[in-house]
Formats: C-alpha cells, structure tokens, sequence
C-alpha cells in the first residue's frame, strides 16, 4: 500500500506556523509521515518558543523525522535527545546518520550536518552536532538499499548531464561533496532530498543507475529535490508531497530521465588480486586474512577495504550471493565457505548441511559498538538470528545438537560478524565445551574468560572475544552461557581460535583450514537451499 508523505524545506525555528499550516494539510491529506529537510531549529532560536514545544504547547500533528542541518541543535534539545526522548509527541529524530524503517515500511537513510575535512578517519561521536566526517558517509553505504536518503548536504555534479540549471549565485551557496554522491550512488535510493541554502527550489529530472548486477533486469531510479526554507519571501517550494510504495521498484524509466550524473566521476579498473587484508566471501577469518598459516605478512600493508571491496558488504558487486540465506533490516546470515562440519558430519543427528552460518550486520563496522545508536537495534535483530537458527537446530536434531556461537571483536577489524556451529548437546552438558575453550586459552597463555552479559558491547572499551553456548535437551530445559574473553591490541590473538577449539572437540581437526575443504558452487549451493528450508518455521524475515 502506497504511503503518502510530505517533505518540508528548513524551518528556521518558524515551526509553530508550518506545524499549523502541516495540520491543515494533513487534515484533508492524511499523510503517513512528513520529513524535514535542513534546520528545524534556528542558530538563535528563543528559548520561550523552545519551551512551547517541549512542552507540547506547540502541537505536531503527525509523525515528523527531522535530523541535524547546518545549525547546531538547542542545549535543551540536545538534553532530551540525550535520554532518548522526543523532543515532543510526533517529533522524532533520526539521528545525524541512521538507517530507520517507518511504521510504513520506508527506508529512511540519513546523513545529516556538513563534511568536517579536518577529521580524517574515523566516525563522528556526537550525533546531534552538525558535521559529519568521510567515515561517516562510508559507514552507510553498508546500508546497501534506501527508499529516501535524506542529506544535508548535495552531491557533487548533481547537475551534471541536467537541463534544470542552476543560476552561478545559487551554486555557489551549495555545499556538494564526492562523498554524499558516492553514498547516493551506492544506496540508488527512490528519492533524495537536501536542503537549499538560499530562497530556492531545485528538482532535478529523475536518474537511473547501472542495474546492480549483470543479471538484474532492474534499473534503479533517483530523484534528487532540494527544498527551499519554510517561509522565504521568493515563494520558492518548500513542501513537496508524493506517494511511494515501499521497497517498489521503478517498472519504467521516466520519460525524460537522464543517466546516472555519478558515472563521469567513475574510475573502473580491474578488482585487484587478493590482499593479506581481504578474505574469501564468508570465510572463516576475521579481519578479511585466512587462517594465518602459509600468508607472510607484509609491513607495508594497504589500507583495509571499503564497503566496495569487503565480502561481507552486500554493497560489494562481487559478492557471491549464492551463499546467502536470509537478509533483516540490519543483518543478514550466509553459509561458511570451507565449513568445520561437513554436510555428512551431523547426518545421524538429523541435520544433513554443515550448518555453519555466519550472522552479519549490515553496517560495515569493525564492532558493533561502533555502529554508535545502530548498534542496539542491530545487535538485537542478530541475536534473533541467533536464537532462531538455535531452535531450528535443536528441533532439525531432535534436542541432539546445540550450538556455539561466537564473536571476535576488535576496533581494528574489518567488518564485525558471528559464527555458528552446532555442537552436540552432551558435549555441552557435561561442560567439555566450555573447558575445551578455557584449556586452550591458559595454553596460549591468554586472559581468562569470564561470565557476562555485553549486550551490544556499547561500554565495551577492550577488545574481546565472546562465547555463547547453548543447549536444549527438551527434559532438563536450555543450558545457556555467555563467556568473554577481554584483550588489548598488544595481544597477537588467534584469528582462528574459536575454529580451533571447535575442530578439536568435534574431531575434525582436518579440517582445521577453511582452504582446504572449500566446496563447489553447486555443493554451497545445496547446502543453502537445505539450511533455507529447514530454517523457513524460524525465518521471521519471511513473516
């Protein structure tokens, strides 16, 4: 079902008349949502009008997302914003970068505030000021698809290939970068909007983007508007209402559509040969390097890959996407390729596919800390992948297998993911799993594991390595156990040590390498279509 929804330019602090005009309209439109571009707030914004709205004096009378402009956000907002509160009924931020899906559907991306060209690497922590760093454009990419980008600032060359000029005295009031279009052009979101510094409206004709593999018989279409501020004296558009289906794609390009403006400033070039810093899709390693054994490693090493060349991104063209089981909103899970079990390993306990799967987030983040206000919603939606793959396998077994799940974290990986193997159940129950782990770790001479709970790990502020073990008998009930093991960068731990332990336990140490018991396409193939079916009771993207 079509949402309709209205987007309105910066309001400069002049709410309280948009809110009644947005009341009005609403009344005889009933939107879905409404969007504002830009400043909500004004750089000078009087505190008595301030205090109306926290107050809910000034009423907003539907749900209107809003995220940083060019201003900075008032003290008392920012106080609010803090506890996780709205700023009044139906004003909901969206952070300055976020991903949000609506009561609707929508898919909402969001980069608000300006590029700070003085940091460079790393993403901006505070999210209510109004810069935003490279890393911070990057950082989304991860979000792979958008219904609208909502940004703060252009993309550069948007004009390019248009005939909706603009005059030399607007242009030179925009503030474009290469790192919003390379965000736009990876994300192909149905819609972008942005902010007009200056008494002016801007709608570009609408443009399609290469499909997204050689087999899509799709064309992604983008249309860019810049809306004009609430209430300048040119008269310029600042409200712009539409309807968008979600997750639609264009059936037809446009009358009048011009090819993507974001291809002039695309440099292809072979896909260079792998790196000590990049990973086959969806192995086993972390931090995108194999097992650690026959790989000399280099001291003038690249820089680790971008969304663009990561296998975990499914931002990445080359990703091998038959390996693909289930995609949420914030994670997705594959099979391993070269899995510890093989497919006949659990055979006699019901289970006739490795069930090795890797649960990873979305956002390419070396933890999931890092995700700053991503990092609750994702963790909990790969803890539901989690939970459900556990259920699967016990029933799959008959409550003969359970499962260890396990993450390394550290802030100079790569891109932070779960791994998941069953295990069977006597193996948990009579604690040989969780010595196994520590016997090994006092060999290495490793810090001890301890009994926690991290959640997301956002007070983390060491690097880790986290266990969950699980069981279910169906007589004595779930056996659970989470166990941390926390380190610093002076450590030269173990990249494969969780698939060590494992291969030891389960008798497989020949297959200790994921090198060597990589299988064929059509093999990985089976698998997945096994694992998809016996996880479909379990699958709640499919709800």
């Amino acid at each position: 079902m079509a949402a309709k929804i209205i987007v309105l330019g910066s309001l400069n602090g002049k709410f309280e008349s948009a809110f009644q005009k947005l009341a009005t309209l609403h009344q005889k439109q009933s939107f879905a949502f409404a969007i504002i571009t830009g400043n909500l707030f004004s750089a000078d914004q009087d505190d008595d009008t301030i205090s109306r709205l926290l107050s809910s004096d000034i009423q907003v009378p539907l749900s209107t997302y809003y995220t940083v402009g060019t201003a900075p956000l008032p003290a008392r907002v920012v106080e609010r914003i803090k506890k996780g509160e709205d700023v009044c009924e139906n004003l909901h931020f969206l952070g300055k970068r976020s991903t949000t899906k609506t009561s609707d559907g929508i898919r909402i991306v969001t980069l608000g505030g300006v590029l700070d060209t003085t940091i460079v690497g790393g993403q901006s922590k505070e999210q209510h000021l109004p810069l935003h760093t490279a890393d911070d454009a990057k950082a989304l990419r991860g979000a792979n698809t958008a219904d609208i980008l909502l940004t703060t600032c252009w993309p550069s060359q948007i004009w390019a290939n248009s005939s909706k000029t603009l005059t030399t005295e607007e242009q030179s009031t925009i503030a474009s970068t290469d790192e919003i279009a390379d965000l736009c052009a990876t994300l192909k979101p149905r819609y972008h909007f942005s902010m007009s510094p200056a008494d002016f409206f801007y709608e570009r004709e609408p443009f399609f983007h290469p499909p997204s593999s050689p087999d899509s018989d799709q064309t992604p279409v983008t249309r860019f508007i810049s809306m004009a501020p609430y209430g300048n004296t040119a008269k310029a558009k600042a409200m712009y209402a539409f309807n968008l289906v979600p997750g639609e794609s264009a059936s037809s390009i446009p009358p009048g559509s011009t090819v993507s403006p974001f291809l002039t400033k695309t440099n292809p070039r072979k896909r260079a040969a792998p790196t000590d810093n990049q990973t086959s899709r969806y192995t086993n390693g972390h931090d995108h390097h194999g097992s650690g054994r026959r790989v000399r490693r280099r001291r003038d090493r690249s820089p680790p890959p971008g969304p663009d060349r990561c296998f975990f991104c499914l931002s990445n063209t080359d990703v091998d996407t038959h390996m693909i089981c289930s995609i949420g909103d914030d994670s997705y899970v594959t099979t391993a390729k070269g899995p510890l079990p093989s497919p006949e390993t659990f055979a006699s306990s019901g289970l006739s596919f490795p069930g090795h799967q890797l649960i990873i987030p979305l956002p390419h983040e070396p933890t999931i800390r890092s995700m700053g206000e991503d990092s609750t919603k994702t963790y909990r939606e790969m803890m539901r992948f989690k939970e459900s793959m556990q259920a699967m396998v016990a029933a799959q077994s008959k409550f003969k297998l359970g499962a260890v799940t396990f993450e390394i974290s550290r802030q100079s990986g790569i891109h932070v993911h779960w791994q998941f193997i069953p295990v069977p159940s006597d193996l948990i129950r009579k604690g040989l799993v969780e010595a196994g782990f520590k016997v090994e770790a006092e060999n290495r001479q490793y810090p001890p594991f301890e009994e926690a709970a991290l959640e997301s790990g956002d007070d983390e502020t060491s690097d880790f390595l986290r266990l969950w073990i699980w069981t279910d008998d169906s007589d004595t009930g779930i056996q659970s156990k989470e166990l941390v093991m926390r380190f610093d960068g002076s450590l030269r731990f173990d990249l494969q040590f969780g698939r060590r332990v494992l291969a030891k336990l389960l008798g497989l140490e020949d297959r200790v390498y994921w090198q060597d018991v990589v299988q064929s396409v059509a093999e990985e193939t089976q698998d997945v279509e096994k694992f998809k079916e016996a996880f479909k009771p379990w699958d709640f993207t499919i709800a």
